[in-house]
């Protein structure tokens, strides 16, 4: 079904009604669908084309349709911090995360 190769938009940004693939729930897998909003913070809701939806998917996890790769924008500085984050997870590495992104922090392995 879906691909696990990313590709970026071309010039950058997403727009409203652009063919795309995206990584469902976070998925490792890309499913085709178009952008049906812009959130104007870097998130997007997706109509896939199975007939599924979804809302306020990050950039990262999505890419064009067979698109050229995007130039990669500076992250913010919480975002590069994330990104060194995450960089340095492993399995088995002691965590606290944010379950289904309520406030409330819960520790994990």
């Amino acid at each position: 079904k879906g691909s696990t190769a990313p590709v970026a938009a071309a010039g950058g940004a997403f727009k409203e009604g652009d063919p795309v693939e995206a990584r469902y729930r976070g998925k490792s897998k890309y499913y085709p669908g178009k952008i049906s909003r812009d959130r104007g913070d870097g998130t997007f809701d997706i109509d896939y084309d199975d007939g599924e939806s979804e809302s306020r998917v990050a950039s990262a996890l999505i890419q064009a349709r067979g698109g050229a790769e995007k130039p990669k924008e500076e992250p913010s500085n919480g975002a590069a911090i994330a990104d060194e984050a995450l960089s340095r997870l492993r399995v088995g590495t002691k965590i606290e995360a944010r379950y289904r992104g309520k406030s409330k922090f819960y520790p994990g392995v």
